[in-house]
């Protein structure tokens, strides 16, 4: 049994199975989820995990070169903009309907039970050397 970080079986297995170049939506309980990537979905109530639990769980375990998130943040969710910000000084913005296009794209989409609108995030995976 794991001791430490992200103890969700699925979704710590899904990590293991990430490559460089490899995109991740992280996104709020509202987020149309696409047919296609795999989805570990995490909600559990309006609010429960929050979209900033979950983004500092995974960022504590993977490589993120880049991310991408909707330009609409900016207006409607500030303490969501502020947290891409702070993890992201070079944060790409684009129309939230860019964003849902991208993300069928993704290999992974971790879903939370954020209740806030425009939670969202695409992370482009790094790697470590």
């Amino acid at each position: 049994m794991k001791k430490a970080g992200i103890l969700n079986r699925h979704l710590s297995g899904a990590l293991a199975e990430l490559g460089h170049g490899d995109g991740v939506l992280v996104c709020d309980a509202g987020m149309p989820v696409p047919d296609g990537p795999r989805v570990v979905d995490l909600a559990f109530r309006a609010g429960v995990p929050s979209f900033a639990e979950v983004l500092d769980g995974l960022l504590a375990e993977l490589v993120v070169e880049g991310a991408t998130a909707a330009t609409e943040v900016r207006d409607a969710n500030a303490a969501a903009a502020a947290l891409l910000d702070g993890y992201f000084p070079a944060l790409g913005l684009v129309p939230h309907e860019r964003l849902k296009e991208l993300s069928a794209g993704a290999r992974l989409i971790v879903r939370t039970g954020e209740a806030r609108p425009y939670a969202n995030v695409l992370l482009r995976c790094g790697v470590f050397f």
